[in-house]
C-alpha cells in the first residue's frame, strides 16, 4: 500500500548524542523489512521514528512521496505492534479490536465488517468474546496484530512482537505473520527483532544496523552468502562465521591463502597481483566445514561436542590469542572429543577479509 524513503536520516538527543546518522534506504510497497542489530543499535529508534513517536533531528522521510516528519502519527497511515500486548483488560477481543474504529466515529458496519475480517485472518473468530485474561500468550499477540489489521494502514510496524512468547509459541506466531503477509503481498511491513530465525525467515530484505548507520542491507540468503564486512559475516549465521589469519600467496580467479596456523586455504575470491601478500581473514561457517585426510584450513583438538541429532557441533581448543573454532559436521559425532581433526571447506564457501571489509566489495 506504500513506499517509504529514507534520506539522511539522524537521530541526536541533547544535540550532542548520536544515535542514528546517514540512515538512507528505499523500501518498496509489498515488501517486509526486516531490522536487525546488536542490542543498543537504534532498530526500535528508527522504528519510532517512522511511526512519529520518536522526533527526526535531520534528514528526511517520505511516504508515497509526502515529507512527513513533522506529520502526526495519526495522521501518517501507520499502525504499530509493540512488544508489550497492551491489551485493554476489561474489554473483550472484539472490543480491543474495534476500539480504535469507534473512535474514528466509523458505523457499527464498518466496524463489524473490518474487526470479522481481521479475526478470520488471524483465526481469532471463536474468541471474539472472551477477555485477554482468558487467551494463550500466542493468542494476545495476534490480538494485538488484529487491533493493527482492522485500521487498514498504509504501512506496519512490528517492534519485536514475539519477544515475550516462548520457544514454541514464537515458532507458530511467526509462521502465522509470515502467513499472514502472503494474505496481504501488497502490504509494507517494517519488523524488528534480534532474532535471526525471525529476520531470515521473515523478511523480503534485511537491514543490519551497526555503529549508528546500516551495515548491509539485502535479501537473507545475499546477506547470509556475500556479507560485505566481517561484522555482518558474524552477526548473520548461528553459530557465527569462524574468521582465521592467513596471508595471501597466490592470485587470481582463485587466490591462495597460507593460514597463520598452517594449512592452506583456497578461495573463489579474485585477486590481482598487488594483492600478494595481503594480511587476511580467512571466512568459513561452521556448517560449511568437512573433515578431511589432506590439505586443511584448520586442524586442531576438539574440545567439546554438542550432538544435536541431524547435526554435531564442534568446539576446537583456542590457539593462541584466536577465537574458538567451531565445527558443524551432519550426523551424531560424539567420539571426535578429545581427537584432532583437519577441516576444510570448498572455494566457494571460502569468504576472504581485509581491514574487516569483504573482498568482494572492495
Amino acid at each position: 500500500m506504500a513506499t517509504l524513503k529514507l534520506t539522511d536520516v539522524a537521530k541526536t538527543y541533547g544535540g550532542t548524542v548520536d544515535v542514528l546518522k546517514n540512515i538512507n534506504l528505499d523500501i518498496e510497497q509489498g515488501e517486509l523489512i526486516v531490522f536487525v542489530g546488536p542490542s543498543g543499535c537504534g532498530k526500535s529508534t528508527l522504528l519510532r521514528m517512522i511511526a512519529g513517536l520518536e522526533k527526526i533531528t535531520g534528514g528526511t522521510l517520505e511516504i508515497d512521496g509526502q515529507l512527513v516528519n513533522d506529520v502526526p502519527p495519526a495522521q501518517r497511515g501507520i499502525a504499530m505492534v509493540f512488544q508489550s500486548y497492551a491489551l485493554y483488560p476489561h474489554m473483550t477481543v472484539r472490543e480491543n479490536m474495534s476500539f480504535a474504529l469507534k473512535l474514528a466515529k466509523k458505523s457499527a458496519s464498518e466496524i463489524d465488517e473490518a474487526v470479522n475480517k481481521a479475526a478470520r485472518i488471524l483465526q481469532l473468530d471463536q474468541y471474539l468474546d472472551r477477555l485477554p485474561k482468558a487467551l494463550s500468550g500466542g493468542q494476545r499477540q495476534r490480538v494485538a496484530i488484529g487491533r493493527s489489521l482492522v485500521r487498514d494502514p498504509k504501512v506496519y510496524l512490528f517492534d519485536e512482537p514475539l519477544s515475550n512468547l516462548d520457544a514454541a509459541l514464537r515458532v507458530a506466531t511467526r509462521i502465522e505473520i509470515a502467513q499472514l503477509k502472503e494474505q496481504m503481498p501488497d502490504r509494507t511491513m517494517i519488523y524488528v527483532t534480534h532474532d535471526q530465525v525471525e529476520a531470515m525467515t521473515l523478511a523480503s530484505r534485511i537491514v543490519v544496523l551497526a555503529n549508528k548507520g546500516i551495515a548491509q542491507v539485502g535479501t537473507p540468503l545475499e546477506l547470509y552468502e556475500k556479507p560485505n564486512s566481517e561484522f555482518v559475516a558474524q552477526f548473520i549465521g548461528s553459530p557465527s562465521m569462524n574468521l582465521l589469519p592467513g596471508e595471501v600467496v597466490g592470485t587470481g580467479a582463485q587466490t591462495t591463502v597460507k593460514m597463520a596456523g598452517g594449512g592452506t586455504a583456497v578461495s573463489d575470491y579474485p585477486t590481482t597481483e598487488a594483492d600478494m601478500g595481503l594480511k587476511v581473514n580467512v571466512g568459513v561457517r561452521p556448517e560449511d566445514f568437512v573433515s578431511t585426510d589432506g590439505e586443511a584450513i584448520f586442524d586442531g583438538k576438539v574440545e567439546i561436542t554438542e550432538a544435536l541429532g541431524e547435526v554435531t557441533l564442534l568446539y576446537f581448543e583456542k590457539q593462541g590469542g584466536e577465537d574458538a573454532v567451531i565445527g558443524k559436521l551432519p550426523g551424531i559425532h560424539r567420539d571426535v572429543r578429545g581427537t584432532s581433526v583437519k577441516l576444510t571447506a570448498s572455494p566457494d564457501k571460502v569468504h576472504l577479509f581485509a581491514n574487516g571489509t569483504s573482498l568482494l566489495y572492495r
